[in-house]
């Protein structure tokens, strides 16, 4: 079981990095955690503890988005990641817990993921919901939740993902 979850402090950086690089295998997520901050895009970030150590991070950032001409306030959930050896041991869900009550304390209205579907539905996130939003992506994969419910209602949208995703 992790220990705490709490808010990542600038203090935290390298060992983020440290884990992002075990988690994904590269470098690829480093660089959108350190150009999402760069350009002050982080909206929510926590990170889980055990024994001193952060075995866990998650990244919200606002994701321009709109719904048939309206803005909606959206995060990308991007990335969230757990240190290997800990996996399986509730603590991603526990942040996305953690993280998803302070997307709904900071305004926001919905969180947009591309993720495993056989994993994030059970928070809430869900395909069908997404499919009325142009993005780069276009599978199962590509999903959103509503913090306010009816958030994403209408016929057409659109997310535009910043720079710092490369893209």
């Amino acid at each position: 079981m992790a220990g705490a979850i709490r808010a990542a402090q600038p203090a935290d950086a390298e060992a983020i990095a440290a884990l992002n690089r075990a988690a994904f295998g590269g470098e690829d997520e480093v660089g959108i955690v350190e150009r999402l901050r760069r350009d002050g895009l982080t909206a929510v970030e926590l990170v889980a503890e055990r024994d001193n150590a952060i075995v866990g991070h998650i990244l919200l950032s606002w994701l321009p988005t709109t719904m048939d001409g309206r803005t909606v306030k959206a995060l990308a959930l991007a990335p969230m990641a757990v240190q290997p050896g800990s996996q399986k041991q509730g603590i991603g869900g526990r942040l996305i817990v953690a993280a998803l009550h302070e997307a709904k304390a900071a305004g926001a209205e919905a969180v947009i993921v591309l993720g495993h579907p056989d994993y994030y539905p059970r928070f809430g996130f869900s395909a069908a919901l997404a499919r009325n939003l142009a993005s780069p992506f276009t599978s199962e994969a590509f999903m959103a939740l509503e913090l306010v419910p009816g958030a994403l209602a209408g016929e057409r949208g659109s997310v535009s993902y910043p720079a710092a995703f490369g893209l």
